[in-house]
């Protein structure tokens, strides 16, 4: 599992066999199970580390989860939240993990980084859009070639907002 570089130390005991006993994170009860998980400086149930979006339990689906703005993710949901590299497509700045986005074939955007590569104007919700070779157009400034049927039109859908909040 991934390490998020938090310096807490884990909760550990004793039993009375004279055994070590961890505390679960997510649900703070002692774990006496034959597994553990241990993500994020912590001690998990298998049961309780789950993804905070989709809730499937991440040491069922891989051995490794990701962490951002005290979400634990799995692989998917990362990539859908943050893309590839949890950074805006157009200014590579990070992205707050509360923060409203924008989405075209697969990038993700801040919101007033979303605009038509030739008028700068933002796109919003209900605009149609054409996504050409990485570059966004709005309806009126479509390059026009591909009007004229030089280009295959790659993207060409109504714009719809994406929340990054589950």
């Amino acid at each position: 599992m991934v390490n998020n570089g938090s310096s807490q130390t884990p909760t550990a005991g004793v039993n009375r066999a004279g055994l070590a006993w961890k505390t679960c994170a997510g649900c703070g009860g002692k774990i006496a199970d034959r597994f553990l998980l241990y993500a994020m400086d912590s001690y998990w149930h298998s049961r309780c580390l789950k993804c905070s979006c989709c809730q499937a339990q991440l040491g069922e689906i891989g051995t490794s989860c990701y962490t951002k703005s005290g979400m634990i993710l799995c692989r998917n949901d990362y990539i859908r939240l943050f893309g590839n590299s949890g950074a805006c497509s157009a200014c590579g700045q990070s992205i707050p993990a509360s923060e409203l986005v924008m989405r075209a074939q697969g990038n993700v955007y801040h919101l007033k980084c979303f605009t038509c590569a030739t008028c700068r104007n933002r796109l919003v919700p209900g605009d149609r859009f054409h996504y050409i070779n990485g570059s966004l157009f709005c309806e009126h400034d479509r390059p026009t070639s591909l009007i004229n049927g030089h280009l295959n039109p790659l993207q060409s859908n109504p714009l719809l907002s994406d929340q990054k909040v589950c």
